[in-house]
């Protein structure tokens, strides 16, 4: 199956959508088909042997709409810009529409006068016809264009009720003009006239909606300089770059895509992917992100990825991705919104059969059936859903909380508790050594300790394996070769050293019981280190436990504030752990948690998420190693630190791109803000069509009046769902 991503024009409300949507479906070899009104993007999945994606643009063009060829939502296109042409576009037509319905509509309220008349009729009829044919059929013509080609399809959307009521009250007016009765041209002027100024604050709204994409789009890097031979230097385009070639950055310059430090060192702003102000020092090894800035040094950067592979570009495709989603409701509105014309239509054929019947009264009848056609606009429900998610997905990209799906915004609303992962997430994850203990039944002094527990650890990745290394190192410790290394997930490591052929076990009680260590003097440190924070890693030289090291993990700045922000949101901390008991509890005490989990192993993390999921808990996890990718699939809602290990960014539903737990606690917030915003925007689209068409049925509603509130009842579905960008996520 073949993805494609095609960029509709010509799109106007929801049933528009619903139309390019039901065209594409019926393709033969179409599995799925996605329109998107708010973004204006079809995501269509296809069988590329029995159609392509000429055939898919074809659809489109027959189904009355546009292909966009130059723009498909690439890395480099800038979003905005066909935003700002349309609204530019709509604001001329609007103010020219306003202008000229305006001598028209005063004259409801001031009956001025042209002297004189033309073929027996009124001067001054004449002139509201013309004035009115010119704002209705040349600044309308798009409502009337775009409901002849539904027509054609056997369809109606949207337009076709602007058409129709505006049609319906010029011709009438006609009528009464020529037969001397009453005329209507006010309400066919102000109907065009309301309904283009509704789609320019829509275009103007959406516009901004879309900004937040437009400037993650723009933080990329158009030019790189690529080393050549010799020391040569070639500016070459972004998009031909590829990974493995070297590429040189200046101090003040954008690096241009994700690579490695081969050469320089140099502070980085990473705020664009992180969120954090200040600078990271990045040296030779060091990985390093396009789109971030070199402050004060010249790099040589080996490319690792490529333009559609940067961590920019997956942040740019998740934010898209999100604003896909549709929550349960809104895909009732969906429905709604594709048989909701057709009965409008037969809503106000009705209407005006009954008042012409009951009153005797053609004109009233017309009237009232205009207001129907005019006041019953789907689009509020078709943007309800999506205009939210653009807004709230945008605002966490903007602050280093990368939403990877928008079911994550439903997903957060019920949750009850927060399971963390405590290294790495509450702590730096990057533990030092503190202290050295050493057994004084034996004779092995703190140095030899070290360097027999550095010697096995050296073999080991874990955080505190690589601590005691890091500390042997410090101090010039040689290490001596081991075999046959064994790490046991939880407890420790064994091995043997190659020349003594002597055991050595590193690890926790858990390991030296399991090997039948005697554990009097074990249990002795434990004891005196019982409201200590520090983690106790102890060493055995064949079968006697020679000393203990202590590790210390510091906690996290912002940890108990992430942990207070939680709970104040009614939300239960929880933390989960492998070290010892005494360890957990310490930092659980210094962060406010009341209940953690010690002593965990990697494998049974997912399996406390499921014991309490079955108690009925709503379930989110944080986390960043690789032992936290069960769990974090498992929970309700996964949270993955954006520094861990690249299998738990991928488990995870939200990256945290910074190290920072309060971005735990506020992308949980935003979640939640997000999702009330989603349903405030569907109850309102549905309240407006449940009050205003009964008004309208029943002649309380003008046809001016029914314009101005369609066209605001979308505008307030975008204006509700922009106020994510204003107030604090509590």
């Amino acid at each position: 199956m073949q993805k494609t991503t095609l960029k509709i024009t010509g799109m106007h409300c929801a049933s528009c959508a619903a139309n390019i949507s039901k065209g594409l479906k019926k393709l033969p070899g179409v599995k799925e088909a996605e329109v998107n009104f708010t973004t204006a993007k079809a995501d269509v999945e296809y069988d590329e042997a029995s159609v392509d994606a000429e055939k898919l643009k074809k659809i489109v063009i027959a189904t009355g709409y546009g292909v966009d060829e130059g723009n498909t939502g690439g890395y480099h296109h800038h979003h905005g810009m066909s935003g700002d042409s349309e609204e530019a576009k709509q604001k001329t037509i609007t103010v020219w529409a306003i202008a000229l319905a305006l001598p028209v509509v005063i004259r409801m309220f001031w009956m001025w006068e042209i002297p004189g008349t033309i073929l027996g009729i009124s001067a001054t009829d004449w002139a509201l016809a013309l004035l009115t044919a010119v704002v209705v059929f040349v600044l309308g013509r798009q409502f009337h264009r775009n409901a002849f080609r539904a027509l054609l399809r056997g369809q109606a959307d949207m337009d076709t009720l602007i058409s129709l009521g505006t049609l319906a009250a010029f011709g009438y007016s006609l009528y009464g003009m020529f037969a001397g009765g009453h005329v209507y041209f006010e309400s066919a002027a102000s109907i065009t006239a309301l309904i283009l100024l509704g789609r320019f604050l829509e275009a103007k709204t959406k516009n901004r909606a879309s900004r937040a994409m437009q400037k993650l789009m723009e933080l990329g890097a158009q030019k790189a300089r690529l080393a050549g031979p010799n020391g040569t230097v070639i500016e070459k385009n972004i998009d031909d770059i590829r990974a493995g070639n070297i590429v040189i950055v200046r101090p003040g310059e954008k690096i241009p895509l994700d690579g490695i430090i081969v050469y320089g060192q140099a502070s980085i702003d990473e705020s664009m992917l992180t969120g954090e102000s200040m600078p990271v020092f990045k040296k030779n090894s060091d990985k390093v992100f396009g789109a971030t800035v070199s402050q004060d040094g010249s790099l040589k950067i080996k490319v690792t990825a490529e333009t559609g592979d940067t961590a920019l570009a997956r942040i740019i495709a998740a934010v898209e991705e999100a604003q896909r989603f549709k929550a349960p409701m809104q895909k009732l509105a969906d429905r709604v919104a594709a048989v909701f014309v057709p009965a409008v239509v037969a809503t106000a054929l009705l209407t005006f059969m009954g008042w012409t019947i009951f009153t005797g009264n053609p004109a009233a009848g017309i009237i009232a059936a205009v207001s129907v056609l005019v006041i019953s606009c789907p689009c509020a429900l078709g943007i309800a859903t999506p205009i939210a998610i653009m807004v709230g997905s945008s605002v966490g990209a903007r602050r280093g909380i990368l939403v990877k799906n928008g079911e994550s915004f439903e997903k957060a609303k019920n949750a009850d508790t927060v399971i963390f992962d405590k290294t790495g997430t509450l702590t730096e994850g990057l533990p030092q050594v503190e202290k050295i203990s050493k057994n004084k039944t034996h004779y092995f002094t703190k140095e030899v300790i070290a360097k027999i527990a550095a010697s096995a650890a050296a073999n080991s990745n874990h955080p505190l394996s690589l601590a005691i290394v890091r500390y042997a190192r410090t101090l010039n410790i040689p290490l001596e070769p081991i075999d046959n290394f064994r790490e046991i997930p939880g407890q420790g490591l064994t091995a043997v050293y190659r020349e003594a052929k002597a055991r050595i076990t590193v690890g926790n009680r858990r390991l030296f019981a399991a090997g039948g260590f005697p554990l009097d003097w074990i249990d002795k440190i434990l004891g005196e280190r019982e409201n200590s924070s520090s983690s106790i890693i102890f060493v055995g030289y064949n079968d006697q436990v020679i000393g203990a090291i202590m590790l210390a993990d510091k906690i996290r700045e912002g940890a108990a504030e992430a942990i207070a922000s939680l709970k104040a949101a009614r939300l239960e901390p929880l933390m989960v752990s492998g070290d010892n008991a005494n360890t957990v509890a310490a930092v659980a005490g210094k962060l406010g948690i009341e209940k953690f989990m010690a002593e965990v192993m990697p494998g049974d993390k997912s399996r406390e998420v499921k014991r309490l999921q079955a108690e009925g808990r709503k379930v989110i996890f944080a986390g960043d190693g690789i032992n936290d990718a069960p769990a974090l699939v498992q929970a309700d809602l996964g949270i993955a630190m954006g520094g861990g290990a690249d299998i738990a960014r991928e488990a995870g539903d939200i990256i945290i791109m910074a190290n920072d737990p309060e971005r735990i606690a506020e992308a949980v917030a935003l979640s939640r803000r997000t999702f009330g915003i989603i349903k405030q925007n569907l109850f309102w689209a549905f309240f407006y069509n449940v009050i205003a068409i009964p008004l309208a049925i029943f002649g309380l509603v003008s046809p001016m009046i029914a314009a101005l509130a369609m066209g605001l009842s979308d505008v307030t579905v975008i204006g509700n769902s922009l106020r994510i960008y204003g107030k604090k996520n509590e």
